[in-house]
C-alpha cells in the first residue's frame, strides 16, 4: 500500500505546482504571461521517478515541447511498441551526436520509422521532442542499461539494427558512431557475437558474409549449417511481431540478410 500513498502524494504535490504557476501566468488585468517554463522541470521529475533515466530525459524534453499547453497532453501509454519507439528516440539522439553532426538523412530515417508507428500528427510531436533530446546530455551506460533490464533480447537487436541504419543514412560510417553503437550494445547485455552480425549487415567486406553467421571462414560446413539454424531462430521475425508491423517488416528485412549470407557460403562451398 506505501507505493499507493507515495503516488497519491506526487499527484497532489505535482496539481498544486501547476495550480500555483497556471495563476502565476496571470498578470493583473486578467491576461495571460507567456508560455509556462515549469512544464519541463515538473516532466523530468515525473520522468525519472517513473521511468527512470529514460524517462527523466523524455519528461525533461516533452515538458519543453509542452510549455505553454497543457501538461498532461502526451502520446504514450506504455505499450511494448511505445517502450521501443521511445528507446529508439533517446538512443537515435546519442548515434546522431556522435560525429559531431546531425543531418537531415538521419532526422529522415527516424521520421519514417514514426510515421509508419504513429501516424504524421504524433511523429511530428515525437520529432520536436527528439530535437529537444538533442540537445540534451544522455547518459549511455544509464539508459543502455535501463533498455536491457526492461526489452526482451530479439528487440534489443532490432533497435541496434535500427541505430545502425540511422548511422549510415548520411552514406557515411564514423568511428565515432560506431563506438557509441558499440557501448550500446554493451551496456544493453547484447552479446558481441550478435553485435558483429548485425554490424556485418551495414558494413561489408570479404569475409561479411561469415561474419553474418558469426563464424570463421575456417569453419566446417557442419559448424555453417548450425549456426545458420541458431540465427534463423534468433531473428526470425516473429520475435518482434509484438511491435508491430513496420518493425516486423524490418526483421523480415534482416532475416532475409541472413538467407543471403547463408546462400553465399553455400555457392562458394558447393554445399547441398
Amino acid at each position: 500500500m506505501s507505493y499507493v500513498i507515495i503516488l497519491v502524494i506526487v499527484i497532489i504535490f505535482v496539481y498544486a505546482i501547476l495550480s500555483m504557476t497556471k495563476k502565476k501566468d496571470v498578470n493583473g488585468n486578467g491576461q495571460k504571461r507567456g508560455g509556462n517554463k515549469y512544464g519541463k522541470w515538473i516532466g523530468g521529475g515525473l520522468g525519472w521517478a517513473f521511468g527512470g533515466p529514460i524517462g527523466a530525459i523524455l519528461g525533461f524534453a516533452m515538458g519543453s515541447v509542452l510549455d505553454g499547453v497543457r501538461i498532461e497532453k502526451t502520446f504514450y501509454h506504455g505499450t511494448a511498441r511505445g517502450d521501443f519507439a521511445m528507446s529508439l528516440l533517446v538512443l537515435s539522439a546519442a548515434v546522431m551526436k556522435a560525429d559531431g553532426k546531425v543531418v537531415k538523412s538521419e532526422l529522415e530515417y527516424v521520421r519514417n520509422y514514426f510515421l509508419a508507428q504513429f501516424g504524421i500528427e504524433e511523429t511530428n510531436r515525437l520529432i520536436l521532442i527528439l530535437k529537444e533530446v538533442l540537445n540534451q546530455e544522455i547518459n549511455l551506460q544509464d539508459v543502455s542499461i535501463q533498455v536491457g533490464q526492461f526489452m526482451d533480447y530479439p528487440s534489443r537487436l532490432q533497435l541496434l539494427h535500427y541505430l545502425f541504419g540511422i548511422a549510415i543514412a548520411d552514406r557515411q560510417f564514423d568511428q565515432a558512431e560506431e563506438n557509441v553503437i558499440q557501448q550500446i550494445s554493451g551496456y544493453m547485455g547484447v552479446d558481441p557475437s550478435d553485435f558483429a552480425s548485425i554490424k556485418a549487415m551495414f558494413v561489408r567486406n570479404i569475409n561479411s558474409a561469415y561474419d553474418i553467421l558469426e563464424l570463421n571462414p575456417d569453419a566446417t560446413d557442419e559448424e555453417v549449417k548450425k549456426a545458420y539454424r541458431r540465427l534463423a531462430i534468433q531473428y526470425h521475425p516473429d520475435k518482434v511481431a509484438h511491435l508491430g508491423d513496420d518493425i516486423k517488416k524490418a526483421a523480415t528485412e534482416k532475416f532475409q540478410t541472413l538467407n543471403a549470407a547463408y546462400e553465399e557460403i553455400k555457392k562458394q562451398r558447393g554445399m547441398v
